[in-house]
Formats: structure tokens, sequence, C-alpha cells
């Protein structure tokens, strides 16, 4: 049997905060709709909590996550030896297979039977197809991602770096400037097939370590004995191939998102008026 598509850790967001997530997305007519939260904020846990809530109601809802299209690991693999080394690893811009992005939500969108594509986040590559759940007749996508909507940068702000990963890995700036061109070049056209995004803003992105480690966590408790995680020292190398795009997220999306939520450190989110 598959792994569960999206792994979740704690309770989830309250009720009444699913309900008026899904009630914004009826009422804007939505049929793509996007949540975007940076690693570990709890987008794929309020994602799957809105798919059931609108199911619930007889609404047909399909859940599917940015993540479920990384490049399979022998095609990242390639790129980082001809490209560059940091390219071996999912996620930054460059590292996903747009093309299979947006025919699926091309696909989800007309209501027409589809393969939604899973990935394996222990094994780091897809799942085969085979594994890939079929659905049919979909009246509501929700779609989620880290970075969904999130412009690239002005060329002359990639000339620092950000951190350690970036100052001694990437010293001459090739891999940013790379994900920083593809961010500008080839995603705004899978951006375009959203048709409302909220943004789930966490207090910064010095939380985001933290929150993706307790991710890593319910992945390990979840898999199967002899599938190796990650360790925390690893997580946190990990989170810096995101946090150049991630800084940009935060300054940019607020005024892209349609509905911007602040969430506290312990994820819960601010509705105040």
């Amino acid at each position: 049997m598959a792994p569960p598509p999206h792994p979740t850790s704690g309770n989830g967001f309250a009720n009444a905060f699913v309900a008026r997530v899904l009630d914004d997305a009826l009422a804007s007519g939505a049929r793509v709709y996007g949540i975007c939260g940076l690693q570990g904020s709890g987008k794929s846990t309020l994602a799957d909590q809105v798919a059931a809530l609108a199911r619930a109601r007889g609404i047909r809802t399909t859940t599917v996550s940015l993540d479920d299209f990384y490049l399979e690991r022998a095609a990242r693999a390639a790129l980082a030896r001809d490209v560059h080394p940091l390219l071996a690893t999912r996620g930054p811009p460059g590292t996903h297979d747009l093309a299979l992005a947006c025919a699926t939500l091309d696909a989800l969108r007309a209501g027409a039977a589809v393969a939604v594509p899973r990935f394996d986040k222990i094994a780091d590559t897809r799942l085969p197809r085979g594994d890939w759940p079929c659905v049919e007749g979909t009246a509501l996508t929700i779609f989620e991602g880290w970075c969904l909507c999130t412009p690239a940068e002005d060329a002359a702000a990639l000339a620092e770096p950000v951190n350690a990963l970036e100052r001694d890995e990437d010293r001459d700036g090739a891999w940013r400037s790379h994900c920083n061109r593809a961010l500008a070049r080839d995603y705004p056209r899978l951006w375009r097939r959203i048709d409302r995004l909220l943004f789930l803003r966490p207090p910064g992105f010095d939380i985001v370590p933290a929150w993706r480690w307790q991710q890593e966590q319910t992945l390990q408790r979840a898999a199967p004995p002899r599938r190796r995680t990650m360790s925390r020292a690893e997580v946190e190398r990990f989170v810096q191939h995101y946090e150049r795009v991630s800084r940009q997220a935060l300054r940019t999306l607020p005024a892209i998102a349609q509905w911007t939520v602040a969430l506290s450190a312990d994820r819960v989110p601010d509705l105040a008026p």
C-alpha cells in the first residue's frame, strides 16, 4: 500500500478555520484553490482537512501538492551533473516537472479522469504510476505548495548569500541564479492555473527549521522499518535550499495572495479583522 500522500503532525486546524477556508474557496468560484505556506506550516494538513469537509458536503474534491511534481531522483542527478550539484536536492525552482503539473491541474479543472502523481519523500522519488490515485469528476482542487505564486528576485539581489549553504556550496551564485531564472521563466504558467490563493504567513523564516524537523519526525513515525529519514542536522541543511525563495515569499505574497492569514509559532491562525 502506498504511504499517506501528505503526512501531518498535531491535531490540525480548528474546525471553524477549516470551514472558513472552504467557504472562501466556494464563494470565490475557484476550481483550483491554492494554499501556500512555508515548510512545516501545516498547508498539507489544512488542504486535507478542507477536502474532507468539502466531501462531507457532497463536493467532489481532490488535493494535490507541488511536492508531488518533484523531478524524479535520476532526473535531478542529471541536473546535478550538468548544471550544479545542489540541483540534486528536491524542491527549489527548477526541480519540478512543470509539464506534468500543468497537465494534471488542467485535467482536474475539467473534471476529467486523471491519475494524480504522488511523491515518496523517504525514497526521494515519485511513486510508480500504478500507485497514483485515479479521480474523475473533480469539482474543487486544493493545490498546496511552499512557494506558490512567488515571483523571482531581481538579479542584483542574488549577489550576497543568505546562508552557509549558498556561501560555501554556491560561491559563484550559479545555483541560485539557475533557480531564480526558472522561477521567472517557467513557473508563472503553473501559477496562472490557480484561481485563488491563501497564504499561511509564519512569524518569520527562523521558525521554519523547527517546523520542518517536526514534519520529519512525523515522517519517521510513518516510515516502514529500515526506511531512512533525515537527522536534525540534515534537516537544518535541507531547509537552507529553500531559504532564499522562502524569504522572497514572505516579502511578496501578502500583496499577491487574495487572502493572507498570519500563523503563530504554534501554527494558530490570527483571524482578527
